[in-house]
């Protein structure tokens, strides 16, 4: 597939490095040569400077016979002028926009992006996405990241192991002899900083975060067999009532759970908005560092506290705040991946990357075929990738035993005629079959290319 991918800052960093390790096409276009030179220097893309709106740029990096332009620069206007110019010049057939403006994604403006007025097979929201997974975290309180794979049958739950966790100094494999009927499997340890694929044998110590894959409907007794509790907020307090803030107030207002929320805003704008936009929840005018504010607004008895300004500084000292005023629960939207080491000093229970949840939601749309999404965990540190196992794969007619993965790879679920199954060394992986496999960043190229089918199958 030869992909064009205009905006070469982390998001298109990060979709071109997936692309372009399955061997796809891949040319990155960025009007700043430090970027493009970056890319060129560490991924395997070739990369052109120049404005991606433009005729002739579009014409030199392959637009005449590129699959598919992503266009994910700064700018909404340039982002959409890149579609239109892919279509209307070149034919391309698929385009993906990221777009950030809340009024470019109102609904009853839908018809601007049919194929015979603004031309976008694709808009990718990033506060969209990022509200999504707040609101992740705030149904899960109790882990520190969880996401769904397979269809929603399974769930990955990152959880923070405390000293009164009753299965700690257990080996895993032992877990697995003690709870046979629970459908649960640790693919990732993080110890001292560092994450592992752990060995059956490993053992589990306070203070380790895990990565747990399980099924669905076993996912309350996974974390209370871990020391969690497992429960619904009823109290939600957001810091920040700008777009994503808005998104989530909003979706809670809908649930069906009637969460009590409460929003501060430190913009009088923003805040007058939010208020007119909302109708049962109370949103007040002020520092969501304003001790007394906090306290006014109810956060000691809040189940969970979401700080989601615009400022990273802003949001993990609101956190802090917020927890030490007696909330619950913290989480932070954290642009700076360099910042996440910092969780755990600071007690802040979960975060939110917007790069990570956009990159993620711009590759679902993307995949087709035997890979259907990738999972990024932590700083890039590891992904989950889900694939449907096609009969040329190498994985096709295998028990898990004696396929070759790295040390840093493990099966953390399998889909089989629907059913989702906790995956052993016996279990046969067979075509048809959907897998979700974490594996280390250094281990991703192998499992790809496991993955991959032979040229015949085509």
């Amino acid at each position: 597939m030869k992909v064009i991918i205009c905006g070469a800052g982390q998001v298109g960093w990060q979709i071109a490095r997936h692309l372009s390790s399955e061997n796809n096409d891949v040319t990155l276009v960025d009007n700043n040569p430090d970027l493009v030179r970056r890319a060129t220097d560490t991924l395997d893309v070739q990369g052109l400077t120049g404005f991606a709106s433009h005729p002739d740029v579009l014409d030199r990096a392959g637009a005449r016979d590129a699959d598919m332009v992503i266009a994910a620069t700064f700018s909404d206007e340039v982002n959409m002028v890149t579609c239109q110019v892919a279509h209307s010049v070149f034919s391309v057939p698929r385009k993906i926009a990221r777009l950030r403006s809340q009024s470019y994604l109102n609904a009853i403006y839908s018809d601007l992006y049919r194929r015979d007025h603004l031309p976008i097979d694709v808009v990718i929201s990033p506060e969209k996405e990022v509200a999504e997974a707040a609101l992740r975290r705030i149904a899960s309180p109790a882990t520190f990241e969880t996401e769904s794979f397979l269809g929603g049958d399974a769930r990955m739950l990152g959880i923070h192991l405390d000293a009164d966790c009753p299965v700690l100094d257990t080996p895993l494999k032992q877990l697995s002899e003690l709870f046979s009927t629970l459908r649960a499997i640790v693919v990732g340890v993080r110890r001292d900083g560092t994450l592992i694929a752990p060995e059956p044998g490993d053992q589990l110590y306070a203070g380790d975060q895990i990565y747990v894959f399980t099924h669905a409907a076993d996912a309350d007794r996974t974390l209370e067999i871990f020391g969690k509790r497992a429960y619904r907020p009823e109290r939600v307090l957001i810091i920040g009532g700008g777009n994503v803030g808005l998104v989530v107030a909003r979706d809670l207002e809908k649930g069906a759970n009637r969460v009590r929320t409460r929003v501060i805003e430190l913009d009088r704008g923003n805040a007058e908005r939010a208020a007119d936009a909302l109708e049962r929840t109370i949103v007040l005018h002020g520092d969501g560092l304003d001790i007394e504010l906090l306290r006014e607004a109810g956060v000691d008895r809040a189940d969970a506290v979401l700080c989601v300004t615009d400022d990273d500084k802003t949001n993990l000292l609101a956190s802090v705040r917020a927890k030490a005023v007696g909330a619950k629960m913290s989480i932070a939207l954290v642009n700076d991946p360099s910042l996440v080491p910092l969780m755990g000093p600071l007690n802040i229970d979960a975060h939110v990357n917007p790069r990570s949840t956009t990159v993620s939601s711009i590759l679902r749309h993307i995949r087709h075929g035997r890979v259907r999404g990738v999972y990024s965990i932590g700083d890039a540190e590891a992904e989950v990738i889900e694939a449907q196992v096609l009969s040329t794969s190498p994985l096709a007619g295998r028990a898990i035993r004696d396929i070759d993965f790295p040390e840093g790879v493990l099966v953390g679920a399998v889909q089989k005629d629907g059913k989702v199954i906790r995956p052993t060394g016996s279990t046969r992986i067979e075509e048809g079959d959907t897998v979700a496999i974490f594996a280390l960043s250094a281990d991703v190229p192998a499992v790809e290319t496991l993955l991959q089918v032979s040229i015949d199958f085509f």
